[in-house]
């Protein structure tokens, strides 16, 4: 059964980010939106939701049916209650008052900790603010579920939690989830929307395959466009001999057909359309210095603590060589981001178990991309940093994927996706020959994951690197470390972890 139909529905602001986009949601649709940064993911499922309005076409939902949107931000108006009262204060007044169970039901259902729970959501980590959104839209019980990015700020556990709620949901419940994680998509999806500007495409797939038969359909295109090009400069040709002949010999008959010849090469050209071209949210591009070291760090025995002093684990004698890319796994708490905290400080020429090589050159980006702070805009990011001239720094921004409008503006007013590209390009210019990742995937488009894959995959980098998405761990990654009961091992690959965390849905 049908319950929302979209129909030849388009969304301009100052270019169109999708139009004439028909789609319909039924019962137990599970639909995979994938879309650059800023191509409209979040515009379309509140055009869905009610909460906006679309330029051309419409929405049509069955009578009675409600929506629920999980959007990306948090009302500022919640950050002081507790996770429990923003959850319960989604509910109408008198039925809060009657029915605050459903609350609880909803809490545990996410397995949200009793400790957490009266807790202010300002005090609470950007994952379990999430799901606190997520249980503040269920406990309405809609009878279509949306959610955008829901997996930004939630480790590899709560991932897994997330998956193993979504799939034991009501069979029924439509579900559509915007997403860069590939792997999630891969997970709970079987249909899978590509948002374009113009003819989106929609796959009865989920992700990976249905990227593959995108791809596929891509490539014909791009093939029948070239083929009724040939074809149209072929007829153009022929009519441009016709029309010198019939000059000369002044037929009136070879005049009609040089125009007949024109005309139908004209359609042709008009009919042709190109294959489509993302336009792209700014090209990420790194290097490798490369050094003279065997080994670019040692780590001998190192002992790793938490602030207060416990002992998280020791690391044994291991170390990192040229074109190693590590990746680091272990649960939350485990002492990932201590590790990295070590290895920084160990390079910039603190002493300890931890020793760098005096060639290595450090490129580090965490999570909170604190590599961009104490620049006004991301000109001053690049101009003061480095001696590339101000005509240099302009294209080098371009390039990023910045306008010369936001290139001036406040750092702090641009997307996440834009923050992302612009630390990438600082890491670029910095000229390293080590890199330091943490989360450096949050925020980034798949295009921009795969570029970022692709960077450093081919110019053998050498990396450590913190990450809880899978796709990227498992394209990227060539040595595993695991810490597991206060030791630091190695393992073969990211596998078997994988589906312990996430309870087999790996």
């Amino acid at each position: 059964m049908t319950l929302i139909t979209l129909r030849s529905l388009g969304v301009t602001l100052g270019a169109p980010l999708f139009a004439d986009l028909s789609l319909t949601i039924g019962k137990g649709d599970r639909i995979g939106l994938v879309a650059a940064n800023g191509r409209g993911k979040s515009t379309l499922l509140r055009c869905i939701a009610g909460t906006g309005e679309p330029t051309t076409g419409d929405v049509t939902r069955a009578r009675g049916t409600r929506v629920g949107l999980v959007e990306q931000e948090i009302p500022p108006g919640l950050l002081d209650r507790t996770l429990y009262g923003a959850v319960l204060s989604a509910l109408p007044p008198d039925q809060a008052e009657e029915e605050g169970w459903r609350v609880d039901i909803a809490l545990d259902d996410l397995e949200i900790p009793a400790e957490f729970r009266e807790r202010p959501l300002q005090a609470l980590s950007g994952g379990w603010q999430r799901l606190a959104m997520l249980a503040r839209v269920w406990v309405t019980e809609p009878d279509a579920l949306l959610m955008d990015e829901p997996t930004n700020h939630l480790d590899l556990d709560r991932i897994g939690r997330l998956q193993r709620w979504i799939a034991a949901l009501p069979r029924d419940v439509p579900v559509m989830v915007a997403s860069h994680d590939r792997a999630f998509l891969d997970a709970v999806t079987t249909r899978t929307l590509f948002l374009r500007a113009e003819r989106s495409q929609v796959f009865a797939l989920p992700y990976s395959r249905a990227r593959e038969a995108l791809d596929e359909a891509d490539a014909a295109e791009a093939r029948r466009f070239g083929n009724d090009l040939k074809q149209a400069s072929q007829l153009r040709r022929q009519a441009a001999k016709l029309k010198n002949i019939g000059i000369n010999s002044g037929s009136d008959l070879l005049v009609v057909k040089t125009k007949q010849l024109t005309e139908r090469a004209e359609k042709i050209e008009e009919a042709a359309r190109p294959s489509h071209q993302e336009r792209s949210a700014g090209a990420i591009r790194l290097g490798n210095s490369g050094s003279h070291a065997k080994a670019l760090l040692t780590l001998d025995d190192a002992a790793v603590t938490a602030p207060d002093g416990r002992l998280l684990f020791r690391t044994g004698k291991v170390w990192i060589g040229q074109g190693d890319r590590i990746v680091v796994l272990g649960r939350n708490g485990a002492g990932k981001s201590q590790l990295v905290g070590m290895i920084l400080r160990a390079i910039r020429g603190e002493a300890g178990a931890i020793r760098a090589a005096p060639s290595v050159v450090l490129g580090a980006s965490d999570q909170e991309l604190t590599q961009l702070a104490g620049d006004r805009t991301p000109f001053d990011a690049i101009t003061r940093r480095f001696d590339v001239g101000d005509q240099r720094a302009k294209a080098l921004l371009a390039g990023a994927g910045m306008d010369m409008a936001l290139q001036q503006s406040p750092i702090k007013a641009l997307s996440g996706g834009q923050k992302a590209r612009l630390a990438m390009l600082v890491l670029r210019l910095e000229q390293p020959n080590f890199y330091v990742l943490d989360e450096p995937t949050n925020h980034l488009d798949i295009e921009g994951q795969e570029a970022l894959e692709r960077e450093l995959t081919a110019h053998g980098a050498s990396c450590l690197l913190v990450s809880h998405d899978r796709s990227f761990v498992r394209a990227v990654g060539n040595r595993f470390w695991l810490i597991d009961r206060k030791r630091l091992v190695e393992v073969e690959g990211p596998e078997a972890y994988f589906v312990e965390v996430l309870g087999g849905g790996a």
